[in-house]
């Protein structure tokens, strides 16, 4: 008996980077580290988690990282297996430049049955994005079940359960295996790798595969095939000088008068 778990991750801007687009108005990533996106973290700890659990109940249980992305993508695959992944596999592809959230589920969907699954994970967005439709899309092209936005998940006798809160209740909800399932930040903080970590992370396996080992077309993918795009951009404003008030007795009044003014108050 096994378990194999793939969590899907991005490699993401730095959002404390200065972002710019480039001239076909997809994000430049040459301007701006990138980085393991941040609520991606959370879902390889809810990998971890259940594969240690599956363990030390007598299961086989493997966690692959996934992502789709440029050359520095491997960065964010290196991260997760220093926290503790089992191997990695890089999708890139020249082809794959402006892909939206429906090619990339494509993509994922391939990969997915290429390396082999009973659950993947995913986090709740990414933090550039932000759209979360790539669980539910992906899980729609395997055919299985899709259980999202869990805040608490395990897995047991061939099901997946998992908790959903809302803002005035919370859901239990199951699924047979295979299924999909994505969780949010609120499903436990994600692992520092380990200094033995890093090192042990040097020595697993990455895989490295392109749109024809995934039998995927180009017309299928790439921003001219993309159902979303960007149509404009421009730069966000420059920061204006504040509002200084000198408080010679009346400070507090005109403190109030501004944030009146401007219907703070």
């Amino acid at each position: 008996m096994s378990l194999r778990i793939v969590v899907t991750v991005k490699y993401v801007p730095d959002a404390t980077g200065d972002r710019h687009f480039a001239d076909d108005l997809t994000v430049d990533r040459d301007d701006v580290d990138g980085l393991l996106s941040e609520l991606d973290e959370y879902a390889v700890e809810q990998a971890l988690r259940i594969a240690e659990d599956r363990r030390d109940h007598g299961v086989d249980a493997e966690v692959t990282v996934l992502t789709v992305g440029p050359e520095d993508a491997r960065d964010a695959l290196r991260k997760a297996l220093s926290m503790g992944a089992d191997k990695a596999v890089h999708i890139e592809d020249e082809e794959l430049h402006g892909t939206d959230a429906i090619g990339t589920s494509l993509v994922l969907a391939k990969a997915v049955e290429k390396a082999g699954y009973d659950l993947v994970i995913s986090g709740m967005a990414s933090t550039d994005g932000t759209m979360g439709v790539v669980p539910a899309l992906l899980a729609e092209r395997l055919g299985v079940p899709q259980v999202t936005l869990l805040s608490e998940v395990s897995v047991e006798d061939g099901a997946v359960t998992g908790r959903r809160d809302g803002d005035a209740a919370s859901e239990q909800l199951q699924a047979p295996l295979p299924a999909v399932v994505s969780v949010t930040d609120r499903s436990g903080e994600a692992r520092y790798p380990s200094f033995k970590g890093i090192m042990a992370a040097k020595k697993k396996p990455v895989e490295s595969w392109d749109l024809s080992d995934l039998g995927i077309d180009a017309d299928e993918v790439g921003l001219a095939n993309a159902y979303t795009s960007v149509e404009s951009a421009a730069e966000r404003p420059a920061r204006t000088a504040g509002t200084i008030v000198k408080d010679e007795g009346e400070g507090g009044r005109q403190l109030a008068g501004f944030l009146a003014s401007q219907k703070f108050v």
